[in-house]
């Protein structure tokens, strides 16, 4: 009999606590109009933990479920499912948590060496949509196939047996190539000291795999891709194995390894091409874009002074911190550069976004989520609640906000009203859960006039739990 979360942790309550069930809802209730020229499908994935956690509980290590929203003339139909890993599937064959994906030495003793052999892990993290198939991915396995319109699991994918490493969450695709590039971090084993860069075609065919030796073990959560140059920052989230031995924790923030910033050319570079530039001390979870342009690579962070989420080496929390938009420049015509950074928006913002047709390449329209001060959480290391949809301008310096008020806004996702509109021509879409109500519903916004307020709302009955990252497949 599956037991009662944990009720002082607060991944485990609301917003961030899970639903126990799957569902199919047809046609749901639209304030507003949709607009007509919107039809594909929206996918969110979040964490949605099963049954009771073994040792403390982390919200990256909950079990996946992916939540979609199916649009077409004007109406609107969900399911949601659980990803039916190996993991998921021995824990609700015995109803109850028998693994601890984040900490080996808390898994229940039967299933001691299953986080070293396991292929699935928890798929909760992103999705993409690219050569056909919609993967699921968390970073520390092979992305997971799920069927776009059912969401039944498919499997584990490897690319044909091409891929043997992990997949990044954040995976980039060029707008006029369709190549998908991506990385996996501690690629040849646990903690091991390197990324593994692998590029896709457009039909989903694995083409080129690159390794590359990196300073120290680190956790790389997105990366930037360019027309010419691979972006990998390394910063000081480290990865031990002999620290997690000793009872201490498996990733952990070591300031004193410095940053480094990884510049490899992207066509035809190799190992031994790979130029590392160092950066006073900073931490990204996401980046908004990047691009290059005269040997001058530019890049748009969502920057912290320090990482939310992990502690130190020895255990202690790394304090409250909070992110800001910020542009990198690295100059590589210097014989020796260094990469610099500002600030240059005064919100703070996280889970950043471009219109996709412009993934690499200048631009001037970005979205991201934000507070507005007024809504306070349970997080600790940042009590903001995200509740406002924001639009910068890089062009004007401009900012166009909407707040939900009370309420969490999930990462909003840019589509364009079509293949030729203008850059940043088309909607905002956003799962917005309401504390009011405890229920969840899809916003839909004019992307260049955030402020009007959404065109559409389309309401759900239950909660979204507040998850990472979303996507979209435009319908054929």
């Amino acid at each position: 009999m599956a037991q009662p979360m944990s009720a002082t942790n607060p991944f485990l309550n609301f917003p961030y606590g899970p639903i126990q069930m799957e569902c199919d809802a047809k046609d749901l209730i639209v304030e507003g109009e949709i607009p007509a020229d919107l039809s594909g499908s929206l996918y969110r994935v979040g964490p949605n933990q099963r049954f009771t956690p073994r040792g403390d509980y982390h919200l990256f290590m909950g079990d996946g479920m992916v939540h979609a929203f199916h649009i077409k003339d004007g109406k609107v139909d969900y399911n949601n499912r659980w990803v039916r890993t190996a993991k998921w599937k021995l824990e609700n064959r015995e109803a109850r948590t028998l693994i601890n994906p984040m900490n080996p030495f808390e898994c229940d003793p039967q299933y001691s060496d299953f986080v070293f052999t396991d292929k699935d892990g928890t798929a909760n993290t992103a999705t993409v949509w690219h050569g056909g198939r919609l993967l699921i991915m968390e970073e520390g396995h092979p992305p997971y196939e799920l069927d776009p319109d059912t969401l039944e699991s498919i499997g584990s994918w490897n690319f044909r047996g091409k891929l043997g490493t992990a997949m990044t969450a954040h995976p980039k695709v060029d707008p006029e190539t369709g190549e998908m590039v991506f990385f996996a971090y501690m690629a040849t084993g646990p903690f091991s000291e390197d990324v593994m860069v692998h590029k896709v075609d457009r039909d989903g065919i694995l083409t080129e795999s690159i390794h590359v030796p990196t300073p120290y073990s680190a956790m790389v959560h997105d990366f930037v891709v360019t027309e010419n140059y691979i972006i990998i920052p390394i910063m000081p989230i480290t990865g031990s194995l002999e620290r997690a031995m000793e009872g201490g924790p498996p990733f952990a923030w070591e300031p004193e390894k410095g940053v480094h910033i990884g510049v490899l050319p992207r066509h035809g570079g190799k190992t031994e091409d790979i130029r590392w530039v160092e950066m006073d001390l900073s931490f990204a979870f996401h980046f908004m874009n990047g691009f290059d342009k005269d040997g001058v690579v530019t890049v748009d962070a969502c920057q912290f002074e320090t990482p939310p989420l992990f502690p130190t080496a020895d255990g202690e929390s790394t304090g409250q911190s909070h992110p800001y938009l910020s542009r990198w420049t690295i100059d590589l015509n210097d014989a020796n550069p260094r990469a610099t950074f500002a600030r240059i928006d005064e919100f703070e913002s996280e889970f950043p976004q471009c219109d996709p047709r412009y993934s690499g390449r200048e631009y001037r329209h970005g979205w991201y989520t934000s507070p507005d001060g007024e809504l306070q959480g349970t997080v600790s290391e940042n009590d903001n609640v995200f509740n406002v949809v924001g639009h910068f301008d890089h062009e004007t310096g401009a900012v166009d906000r909407y707040s939900c008020g009370q309420a969490m806004t999930s990462e909003a996702i840019f589509v364009p009203a079509s293949g030729d509109a203008a850059e940043g021509e088309g909607y905002l879409l956003s799962v917005v859960t309401s504390f009011e109500t405890r229920t969840s519903s899809l916003y839909i916004f004019d992307a260049l006039n955030l402020a009007a307020g959404p065109q559409a709302k389309v309401h759900l009955s239950h909660c979204v739990p507040a998850g990472f990252h979303g996507g979209w497949r435009p319908n054929a």
